[in-house]
């Protein structure tokens, strides 16, 4: 066999291994969400949480389960981040969403509180909700448009979970 069809040989194993090789981060499809949203939480975030220590405790389990963080700025005050709040624990969606993601829900208060957390990112809060999904290493995979559910109420439960299915599909 001569060298370019062996390096033909080797690629095209390389590839079958490569293409069959669970990834780390390898998540599950989407769900598809049949049913309205009927519910949503009322204060979904703890007021009173440390929520410096969340994240570093949900990075830690990101790393022994191989899932992503997803880091949830938000206020109870804020309806936006209520229904987001309220997809995420959908009967449908819910499984998906804990085989994928430790999900760390962060108050930031009127604008002022734990707001250095997205800077850790390279993230300004602007607008809630602002989600920051992470990889285990803390490596932002949505800095594009951390506030694309910014106006969840005018979206669909399914609009939202393909929004958070294509930051970790597609990171960039």
């Amino acid at each position: 066999m001569n060298r370019i069809a062996a390096l033909a040989a080797a690629i095209s194993l390389a590839g079958l291994a490569s293409a069959y090789a669970p990834s780390a981060y390898a998540a599950d499809p989407a769900p598809q969400v049949r049913e309205p949203l009927t519910e949503v939480p009322q204060a979904p975030f703890n007021e009173s949480a440390d929520a410096h220590a969340d994240v570093a405790l949900a990075l830690s389990r990101a790393a022994a389960t191989h899932k992503y963080v997803l880091l949830d700025f938000g206020g109870n005050w804020c309806p936006d981040c209520r229904v987001t709040s309220g997809v995420l624990q959908m009967k449908e969606v819910q499984p998906w969403i804990a085989r994928n993601f430790i999900v760390v829900p962060i108050d930031v208060g009127r604008m002022n509180r734990n707001l250095d957390i997205a800077e850790t990112y390279g993230q300004k809060i602007h607008a809630v909700p602002t989600m920051v999904v992470l990889d285990a290493t803390g490596k932002i995979l949505n800095a594009g448009n951390p506030t694309a559910l910014s106006d969840a109420r005018s979206m669909t439960p399914q609009a939202i979970v393909d929004t958070l299915n294509g930051w970790i599909q597609n990171p960039g």
